[in-house]
């Protein structure tokens, strides 16, 4: 039997991780440098088998997403890069089994892009509108740093707010909260199913 141990939980902050059952968890801090950072370290010393980031996010209004709406990622986009793809990426594809066990795990979960910015709405700024509806601070960062290391990572976020809706009081934190910590253990049940 696959122990729990063998996937680790990334999250920016405490409110974002669920309770752990068995399952290693991490605070990586806020935004893309940090989460890169303190995933790596976390990495080195332990490895995983697989990488699990999860967490809050804004979704642009056309997209028509509700609050507490479940987001798998089928990539990460780090939105704020701009050299060219010849010198380093700026998208981050998941792998497929994993996304299939996500979608398993949340039947009614959305697939989508999901972009990393190091400032909330940096992806209006930066004129990312075609590529992603969904924005979030560290995504990129975790799944480059599993994906340095060769194991494999999937980013699962849970919509708190419109990205355009500058008035954070009208943002929905508490259903976002509620529904991350909720869908966790069911991703970490489904998700120890890929690990050879």
């Amino acid at each position: 039997m696959t122990s729990r141990a063998q996937l680790l939980v990334v999250a920016a902050t405490e409110r974002e991780l669920a309770k752990a059952d068995g399952w290693r968890t991490l605070r990586c801090g806020v935004g893309p440098v940090d989460a890169a950072a303190a995933t790596a370290a976390a990495i080195a010393a332990e490895p995983p088998a697989i990488v699990l980031h999860v967490g809050i996010a804004g979704a642009r209004h056309h997209a028509g997403l509700d609050p507490a709406t479940l987001v798998i990622g089928n990539s990460a986009v780090y939105a704020d890069l701009r050299v060219p793809e010849t010198w380093s990426p700026r998208a981050i594809a998941a792998p497929a089994s994993l996304i299939a066990a996500a979608e398993r795990a949340l039947p009614g979960a959305v697939v989508r892009a999901i972009a990393t910015s190091a400032r909330v709405g940096g992806t209006i700024a930066a004129g990312s509108e075609g590529q992603c509806e969904v924005e979030a601070m560290e995504g990129f960062g975790v799944l480059r740093a599993a994906q340095l290391a060769g194991i494999p990572a999937l980013e699962v976020r849970a919509i708190s707010n419109e990205i355009e809706e500058g008035d954070r009081a009208k943002w929905h934190f508490e259903a976002a909260f509620h529904a991350i910590t909720t869908a966790t253990p069911l991703l970490v049940a489904e998700l120890l199913t890929c690990v050879p």
